[in-house]
This record gives C-alpha cells, structure tokens and sequence, in this order.
C-alpha cells in the first residue's frame, strides 16, 4: 500500500446523514428483513417536546418498528437544568449526560434524535415566563429549519398548548410547534434558511393526548386516533412496551429505570390543526416512491425482495440489494429522505455480509501534532468478492488493490499526524459563549445534530461486484476491559495545553488573601510561556511558587490573590501564554459513566472570585449523601472540615464527632440507611446537635419522618430565582446572628429559589421566609427552623445545590448561618 500526499482531507456530511460504518452491527435475518421493511416505507414523523425523557418511548417505538415510519424526536433542550441522581455534574454537564442518554434511548426504540438551542434554566410554571427567558424568533426559527431538513408528513406534540397545566417548558414546546406547523412552508419566513432547504408543510400536527392519573378520554368534537401499542413485534421478539420501557431506562440520571407493561395498551392523537381524516392520521400522504421518476418499479423491487427474502443466509439477498441500489442510484433528486434510503440501503447490504471495517486508535485521547498509531481491519465473511480500492484519512489517500473475502479480514497500519490546527473535540454548541438561554451556535447547518461527528474519519471505497461503496470509518478507541470485555470510545483530540484549577470558587474573607493551586498540563513538550489572568491586575495577584516537572509534562503554580477590592462576585479566567504568543485558557473535564461514552469538554479555565465578610467558626461537619451534589467542596473552601458519611452505620457514636450533619440533597429518596436511621439522627439533635436537611421529592420517600416534629412535603416551588422575598427578620436567630441578613442577600440567585417545599408543618417549627412567583400565593415552606431539647433541626427547599456552587454571596451567608447555629441553642 502505497500512501499519496494530497492536502488534508475532509467530508461534507448531510446535516441528517449516519455515519455507515458506526451501524454494522451484528444482526439478525429477521432485524435485516425489519430494515428492508423501513427501506420500503416512507412516511415521516417528526415527535416535539421540551426536555430529555419527555418524549413517550412507547408511541416513538411502535411508529418506529410497527409502522416502520422514519420518526424523529426534537427536545428543545438538552436537559441541562435538571437534576442528577448517579452523580454530581449539573448544569452544562448534566447537559451533555442527558443528550447522550437520548441517543441511546433512540438507538433502542428506532427512532432519531434532534435538538433546538435553547438552555434548560430549570422549572418554569407558564410559557409567558418560559419565553421571558427563550428569544421566541430565535427558537421558532430552530423548529422551522428541522421541519424543512427532516419533513416530516406529520407532527406529533407531547404536551397541549394550555398554560399552568404543566411546566412552561412543556407548553411552550407545543406553541413553538403548532406556529412552526403553520410557518415552515411560507417561504417568505426566515428566508435565509432556503439556501439549504425548501419550504415544507407537514400535512397534520397532533396531540399526544393523555389524562393525568388515568385513561385519555375523547372530548366531543375531537378528532383522534388510538394507536394498540401493546402489541409485541414476530421480528423482534418483544413488544413495543418493552422496547420502549428499555428505551425509557436509558435516562438513567433522571432515575427513570422502567418495567414494561404486559398485555395490550393504547396510545392517542387528537388533531391540532391540518388536515381532517377519516380512517388514520397518515391518510392523504403521498407514497414518496410515487412522486419521483423509477420509484414505483423500485419499490416493486422491494416487494420482491420481501416475498423471496433468504432468512437462512441472509447474504443470498445482496444480489437483489444490489440490484435495488442501482435503480435507487439513478433516482434524480435533491430530496434529503432519497440520500437516506442510499445510506440505509448501503448499511443493508453490507449488514447482510456481515461486513465490517473498524479504525482503531492506540489510545483515546490525542492533540494536535500527535502522532497516533491506528490499525483499519476489515473483513467480509462470505465469498463474494470485495476489493478495496483506496483509504483516505485526514491529509493521506492510500491506493489499495486487495480482495476481502471468506471471512479473512485485511489489517493494516495507518500512522496518523494531528495537524497543528486541527480542532478539540468540544460539544460544538459549547464552542461559543451562550447568551440568553440560548447556545450560540453559529453554523446554521449544525442546529438540530444530537452530538458531534466523530473527530476523525476515513473514507474506505470498495468495490462489491460492479458497484462502489463509500465507507465512513470513524477512528475509535478501543480495549478489553477484565470486567467489562470489549469497550469502545471515541477518539478525543484535547488542547495541547491545558489549565486546572483547584477551587471553582475563591472566597476572600474579611478582607484575607487566599490561594489556589493552577496545574498547567501539556500534552507534548513542556513550552516556554507566563501565566496571566483576566480580570485581575497584576498586583492583585502573585505567583508564590512554580514546581516544574517533566516527566508528568506539568507545571504546578501557588497563586495568592490579592483582590479586596471589588464586587462581592467577579469571574476570573486563568490564561498560560506562550513565548510564541499562543493563549491557552482551556481546562479539561471528563465524564464516564457505563451506560454512555466518555465525555470529554474544555470549560474555560475560570473561577469565581467572592469576596465577602463573613462570620464563622471552626467545625467538623458530617454530611450524608443524596443523590449527588457538590455543597461539601464548597463548605471546604468556606474554611470548614467535611467528613461525608457514606460509609458505614450512621451510629450515635459516630455523629457525635460532628457539631453540624447535613443531609443532601433527595438522601430520603435514595439513602436506605439515614431512612432507617431517623430516630438516631433526632436524638443528635435533642442531645445538641445541628441538623440541616436539604430538599426531597414528595415521592417516593423511603421514610415518612423527616424531622423531630411533622412535616408534609409538597411540590410547590419557586421558579422565578429573582422573584420577591419576605423575610421576618425576627422570627429566628438564624436571620440575624452571626452574620446579619438583608434583602440584598436574595439578589443574584440563579435558576430558582427552590423546589418541594414543606406544604404542611408541626407548629413548633420556625417559617421566617415567605417566596412567591408572580400571579400566585405565597408559600412560607421554603425554609423551616425548629429547637430541639438542647439543639437546632432546620428543613429547607432552597436550591442550596445550585445556589453554593454558583458562588452565590447572599446565599453563602444564609447557609453559614444555618451551620452555625451548632451549640447556639
């Protein structure tokens, strides 16, 4: 194999185009005979709603696999402002968990998976307030362009258009939708999307009606549909419940594992505005195969197949592929479902062999100028002759004239050069600043795509009989784990040099400097430069040491910040410049969890400088995990020494090493233990102890005794973080000592002020804060204090979780307030 130099090479993707070679998996004759069934149909759904794990997985699955219709599933957001019951990661992290948990719900039930811009800032009660928050244009024009780059026949909403009944997010999905519905086909709206797509008018849009807490019953008037949703799959062996129930497990950070239903169910459409119909939703939808020229004698083609279809050896059915293939390629037209059906076509054909072709990386991680070892194996298993004509891979083209056949894979070497200017592999929607609750995405053609393209692919071109396949080969890692076996991860390029930062949050008290640790990582050669930092002087800062070490290719830095004077919270981004000039104010973050890939994105290098006077004590806090939260590595930086007590028997003898316990967050929906181990902790309260419980669901409670005296959970909350606070000043020694609170305090917050407050309480616990969102009743469970035989009990809903992390000041101070009133009592 001889290499060719050519300029570097690169592949212009279809915005809904699949890479073929990530899909040749091993497959059954009856999922190839499923597939071939697909190939013939087809008719397009496009499913709409707000979050990740919206989406009904049951109707997805059986429009998917019983109507083998082409449906996809736009979220307008990627989940980021949720919560996270396997680990920690919130916000733009919990983002990127969410999108890739959708992507696998989406390879289990059949169907895609696509998303707008907009940002996930948590609960909203109305779509007013939703779109207070979203730019309205901005988000309708991201629903106009995926009905024009999908056009789909009709359009499915999870939610109805009627505020208050839902979150805002919800019903907004639906307004956003049922305008696009209308707009998308007027080419005189955004009219700049139609250099790359046309007009297009989806025939209905639908409600995918249900009733809260029971059977959906039709209204008078109504026209609907009921799909039988329960019925099980001959060529899948299993049911659309079940494949949907899989599905709906795949959100796994949202704790919504799911056992299928047995027997027979029902799923409805009621009509929102379109077309009418008598029989079904699809009726008056053209047979696209009829509207393009050689596309009836194709589809006639596949009937044949189907009626003579080999399940024994499901290669004897190539030819016949193949003879499809050529008809399909003669088709002439721009329509994006034609350049599907040749990509899904392709993937059949090659699945039928039992075709595979893999580049595989000596390691996952690489950066720019990095050589890479890879090896491409490829293999055909049956007889028919497959000759491989060329590879081409970043800036090489390989000519190759060699035969695959009779299941003895080819293999070779491919050394790899990074280019000096190849990009990192960060989530393209985090690649510019967000603004407004909405990703900055600048690249029109990129709105919608679930994830990245892999960031290295080859293109291997083979010749199968009289006919030449294009094979998108992405460059992957993979291993055998002991446990686990084979694993397989995405080839990541990270910055050459990278900054980590050991605190988020720098707090300057009472006027008092304070240090961070700044590790500057290179991934090659230790280089010449300086830090730097942005937003701060030069004489607000000084490097007290630097420790070289180049074995582990770093550079350690001891910053003493000297910043008093200021705002009680500024953003500061640590820079390492270059002698050459080159910035690098990246970090470097990584996420793995079993059920998805390693995610790998660079967050700048920044932290939270948060000066504040502020009284406390020295304490040794025992804090109880919940469902995951990072409160404790802000009590640690407060000065505070956190213990977590996730090991081991919560015993008297134990707690009493602590003046403070806190419980995070949701720990009596998840934490067996502390439930059983209730009436142990009231007696550490009774006896002096300080006892803070942080926020739970209303259900499900592991125990029903969340304090020393009743307490009834509710799901009222406070979704407006900037809405107007009361607070009796007078009401507790917490408001007051030892730091005084004011109403500036309840400046800045973000997201929310607070979730599943108390509804109902033992009069003998202290309520001092009253918050309301606009246009409702104030609630007062929001924060709830009670004195306990020689000690202090405090329950409160308030977004801690959120709020301590984000280096919210006001916030800070009333938490500290709550810890130290340990031996106040």
């Amino acid at each position: 194999m001889k290499p060719i130099r050519s300029s570097i090479f690169s592949i212009c993707f279809l915005v809904f185009c699949s890479l073929i070679a990530t899909n040749l998996l091993a497959q059954t004759s009856s999922e190839l005979y499923h597939d071939l069934l697909k190939l013939k149909e087809t008719r397009r759904v496009l499913y709409l709603a707000a979050h990740p794990d919206d989406e009904n997985t049951r109707l997805i699955a059986y429009l998917a696999n019983r109507e083998h219709a082409e449906i996809a599933y736009l979220s307008l957001t990627r989940g980021d402002g949720g919560q996270n019951l396997i680990g920690k990661e919130l916000g733009i992290e919990l983002g990127m968990i969410r999108t890739q948990e959708l992507i696998r719900a989406r390879e289990t039930d059949g169907g895609r998976q696509f998303f707008s811009r907009a940002i996930d800032f948590g609960f909203s009660k109305h779509p007013d307030e939703t779109l207070n928050n979203w730019d309205r244009e901005t988000l309708l024009s991201d629903v106009v362009w995926i009905i024009r780059k999908f056009q789909p026949d009709i359009m499915i909403n999870r939610f109805n258009e009627i505020p208050g009944t839902t979150h805002g997010h919800h019903t907004t999905s639906a307004i956003l939708s049922v305008e696009a519905f209308e707009k998308a086909g007027d080419p005189s709206v955004f009219p700049e999307q139609l250099q790359w797509v046309k007009p297009w008018s989806p025939k209905r849009v639908f409600w995918n009606a249900y009733s809260w807490g029971g059977q959906y019953e039709p209204q008078k008037g109504k026209l609907f549909y009921r799909f039988e949703v329960g019925e099980v799959n001959p060529l899948l062996g299993t049911s659309y419940s079940q494949i949907a129930a899989d599905s709906r497990t795949m959100h796994k950070s949202q704790g919504f594992g799911a056992t299928a239903q047995v027997g027979a169910s029902d799923d409805f459409m009621e009509l929102v505005k379109g077309a009418p119909f008598a029989e079904n939703p699809f009726e008056g939808i053209s047979n696209r195969w009829e509207t393009v020229a050689g596309g009836v004698e194709l589809e006639k083609q596949i009937d044949a197949l189907l009626d003579q279809f080999d399940f024994r050896n499901p290669s004897n059915n190539v030819p016949a592929l193949l003879l499809i293939r050529e008809k399909l390629a003669a088709i002439s037209t721009e329509d994006p479902w034609i350049f599907e059906k040749r990509e899904a076509l392709d993937r059949l054909v090659l699945s039928s062999m039992g075709f595979k072709a893999e580049l595989m990386s000596n390691k996952e991680l690489s950066y720019p100028t990095d050589r890479v070892s890879s090896r491409l194996v490829v293999n055909n298993p049956t007889s028919m002759e497959m000759k491989i004509t060329s590879f081409k891979v970043l800036d090489q083209a390989f000519t190759w004239q060699r035969s695959v056949s009779g299941n003895k894979p080819v293999e070779e070497a491919i050394p790899l050069t990074i280019p000096l200017d190849f990009p990192v592999s960060q989530p393209y929607w985090l690649k510019e600043t967000p603004s407004d609750n909405l990703f900055t995405i600048s690249d029109r053609r990129e709105i919608g795509k679930p994830y990245n393209d892999p960031g290295i692919i080859g293109v291997l071109d083979v010749r199968l009989f009289d006919q030449t396949f294009s094979i998108h080969v992405p460059l992957i890692y993979k291993y055998n784990d002991q446990v686990d076996g084979e694993i397989r991860q995405p080839f990541t390029v990270v910055p050459t040099v990278s900054l980590d930062l050991s605190k988020d949050n720098l707090f300057l008290l009472n006027g008092q400097d304070n240090a961070l640790t700044i590790e500057v990582f290179f991934q090659g050669d230790l280089l010449d430069g300086e830090l730097g930092f942005e937003g701060l002087t030069p004489a607000e800062y000084e490097v007290m040491d630097k420790q070289i070490d180049q074995e582990r290719r770093k550079i350690t830095y001891q910053v003493k910040i000297k910043s008093h004077s200021g705002s009680e919270k500024s953003r500061i981004v640590a820079k390492f410049i270059t002698t050459e000039g080159r910035v690098y104010d990246q970090g470097k973050r990584r996420i793995s969890y079993k059920h998805i890939p390693n995610l790998t994105y660079f967050p700048p290098a920044a932290f939270n400088l948060i000066r504040l006077n502020l009284s406390l004590t020295p304490q040794r806090i025992g804090y109880i995990p919940g469902a995951g939260d990072d409160v404790p590595g802000i009590l640690t930086n407060l000065g505070y020494s956190v213990d977590m007590l996730d090991n081991g028997a919560l015993t008297e003898s134990r707690l009493r090493n602590y003046q403070t316990i806190i419980v995070g967050i949701r720990a009596f929906n998840v934490n067996q233990s502390l439930a059983d181990n209730v009436s142990v902790l009231m007696d550490y309260v009774s006896k002096g102890g300080n006892l803070i419980v942080q926020y739970n669901t209303s259900s499900p409670l592991l125990t029903r005794t969340l304090g020393p005296f009743p307490i009834t959970l509710s799901r009222d909350r406070v979704a407006v973080e900037d809405s107007p606070v009361k607070a009796d000043f007078q009401a507790h020694p917490v408001m007051n000592s030892p730091n005084k609170i004011e109403l500036r305090d309840f400046d800045g917050w973000i997201q929310e002020r607070g979730l599943y407050f108390a509804g109902e309480w033992d009069d003998r616990y202290v309520a001092p804060l009253e918050l309301q969102d606009p246009d409702e009743s104030p609630s007062r469970g929001a924060l709830l204090l009670a004195e306990v035989g020689s000690g202090t009990y405090t329950y409160s809903g308030i977004s801690w979780f959120r709020l301590l992390p984000a280096g919210v000041p006001g916030a800070i101070k009333l938490f500290v307030n709550l810890i130290e009133q340990a031996g106040a009592n």
